[in-house]
């Protein structure tokens, strides 16, 4: 019996030393590009997977939600990190050129509009007041032009680039299907320029990610969103509640299909998966509740592709995270 038990636990214990051989031996690339808003997760989980495959080479590029899914459908990259759904004329493409993709959310995000760390005037923004600076034809150039009370100190906007989900997801809220932002802000795809150009500019307004924000809470100041009933913060809790409205939404990865025959990259996407909840977490994001990781694990295994943000017609399909994807 002992020699049974002996030979039992052997057997587990070299098992487990394979399965570790395994990942310490595993070669290859996997190459990333996408979203600067899903990067400091992204980087974060293929840091950590270093350690554990030191073999294997994951790059991770920083070209916009856009610019990501250019690069992905043209065959250049593995996974795309995107801080919106795909669109209908990306997943068109794809469909075009015969690239079938997994659609993966990974965490939560809030959109946070910033200023400069000196502005004491401003506390909370509208909807109303956002269109005002930011539509197109736009006529305000003073924080005194928005509110009276206010400084006649010249308003310098910051923005992500137009490849940018962000400036989508922002644009969508701000203009709607049919208006357009003004053309004349600092725009870059690098968020930490954003940084930059708000914490120098007494006058400056950007708008990024969250964990930017939380990153650099010692350099700007976070405004709080009128969402109708009360003013509120981005924050952990009014993200996940959906509270910080209209400013929450989901973050993802896109995974080439074909990709995860490559054991680099099956290996990679599992290990994400695993880790993306303590990964957002870390980096200054929300996590997914359990259930969502869950249904990505399994959608994953039975490599179910397409999106399920654009219905049959070719609309976007709106709704919460939790109804929306299964």
């Amino acid at each position: 019996m002992i020699k049974i038990l002996l030979t039992t636990l052997l057997t587990a214990s070299l098992a487990v030393v394979a399965s570790a051989d395994d990942n310490s031996r595993l070669t290859g690339t996997v190459k990333i590009d996408g979203s600067s808003t899903v990067y400091p997760i992204t980087e974060a989980i293929a840091e950590e997977f270093a350690e554990e495959a030191p073999r294997v080479r994951v790059t991770v590029g920083i070209s916009g939600t856009g610019g990501g899914f250019k690069r992905f459908s043209a065959g250049e990259t593995d996974i795309s990190d995107a801080s919106r759904p795909i669109k209908a004329k990306e997943q068109k493409l794809c469909d075009e050129l015969g690239l079938e993709f997994i659609e993966v959310p990974v965490a939560y995000d809030g959109l946070t509009i910033v200023i400069n760390k000196n502005n004491d005037w401003c506390d909370t923004l509208t909807v109303d007041q956002l269109k005002k600076i930011y539509l197109d034809g736009s006529t305000i150039k003073t924080w005194n032009d928005l509110d009276s009370s206010w400084p006649t100190i010249p308003i310098k906007m910051y923005s992500p680039g137009t490849d940018s989900g962000t400036f989508d997801y922002f644009k969508e809220v701000v203009a709607g299907k049919k208006g357009s932002i003004r053309s004349d802000m600092s725009v870059s795809e690098d968020d930490n320029v954003l940084v930059r150009g708000v914490s120098g500019d007494k006058g400056g307004i950007g708008f990024f990610g969250c964990a930017y924000y939380f990153e650099n809470k010692d350099k700007l100041k976070a405004v709080a969103i009128n969402n109708g009933k009360t003013n509120v913060i981005p924050n952990k809790k009014t993200i996940e509640s959906g509270e910080y409205a209209p400013f929450s939404r989901p973050l993802f990865i896109y995974v080439k299909k074909t990709a995860l025959d490559k054991p680099a990259v099956k290996v990679f996407v599992d290990y994400y998966i695993e880790n993306a909840g303590d990964m957002a977490e870390e980096v200054g994001y929300v996590r997914l509740p359990q259930e969502l990781y869950d249904r990505v694990k399994k959608n994953i295994a039975s490599r179910k592709t397409g999106t399920q943000f654009i219905d049959d017609k070719g609309e976007k399909v709106h709704g919460a995270l939790e109804s929306v994807y299964e």
